[in-house]
């Protein structure tokens, strides 16, 4: 199997990512609305690494935002392309994750990723990243609050907490489920905190965590397992998509 190798001149050092980070930092844009939840298409991207054989497997996996069915998925193999640096994340993940939104038979709507946005140290976490070099509207659901102070919301679902860097909100601590652990919600790229978290709400109708990101997770696990045992190599792109017939369908090996 060969795999998606790393982009011509992509950041080799900390200082070079840092660099990109600054210059496309104020392309993201705050002042729009995106989709309204509910609506259209939501797209979970996730990664998984095996840092022994340098390789991550990224997945893609669109929902109808109304009913939560899938519509499409696709994955991709790719060679690490980054060191792993906290806050340069993106630089690991973005070559495979784009090869897998590529590789989508559709246009994926609004993209959902398994991280951060504007919680970010640098303002600037994957789904900023993602949003500005795709163009499509991305939000950002965090497990945990990275360097970031929150009070605990309320116990009810639907509670949320401004997410503090000192002074400033750069998401919401928002509690998806009754009595559990809240996730972090921040706007990526071309939508509004409100609505980003009102589309995290829509996605998460029984779990903690987003079906989108619950989905793609399990997918970008198989796809690595599947790389490992067949012995990834090379350095040419190979994606695999498949347009889901329904619920359960799967992408074939």
């Amino acid at each position: 199997m060969r795999t998606v190798g790393v982009p011509a001149n992509w950041p080799a050092t900390e200082e070079e990512a840092r660099a990109v980070q600054d210059e496309l930092r104020g392309r993201v844009v705050l002042d729009e609305p995106g989709p309204p939840p509910g609506s259209g298409r939501v797209t979970g991207v996730d990664v998984a690494y095996d840092d022994e054989r340098d390789l991550v497997a990224a997945a893609a996996v669109v929902l109808d935002a109304a009913t939560l069915e899938v519509v499409a998925e696709a994955t991709a193999v790719g060679r690490i392309s980054f060191p792993y640096v906290p806050g340069l994340l993106a630089f690991r993940e973005i070559p495979t994750v784009r090869a897998a939104l590529d590789a989508l038979p559709c246009p994926p709507g609004l993209v959902v990723c398994d991280g951060y946005g504007l919680a970010h140290p640098r303002r600037f976490g994957l789904a900023s990243h993602l949003g500005v070099l795709t163009g499509l509207p991305t939000i950002g659901v965090a497990k945990n609050p990275f360097t970031f102070t929150y009070d605990d919301p309320a116990p009810l679902r639907g509670s949320s907490a401004p997410l503090l860097a000192g002074p400033e909100e750069v998401g919401r601590a928002l509690r998806t489920r009754d009595h559990v652990k809240p996730v972090f919600v921040s706007v990526g790229h071309r939508t509004t905190l409100d609505d980003a978290l009102a589309h995290t709400l829509a996605l998460t109708p029984r779990y903690r965590l987003p079906e989108s990101t619950r989905r793609a997770d399990s997918l970008c696990g198989q796809a690595l397992k599947r790389a490992v045992a067949g012995g990834a190599g090379g350095a040419g792109p190979d994606t695999a998509a498949q347009d889901s017939d329904g619920p359960g369908s799967r992408p074939g090996d």
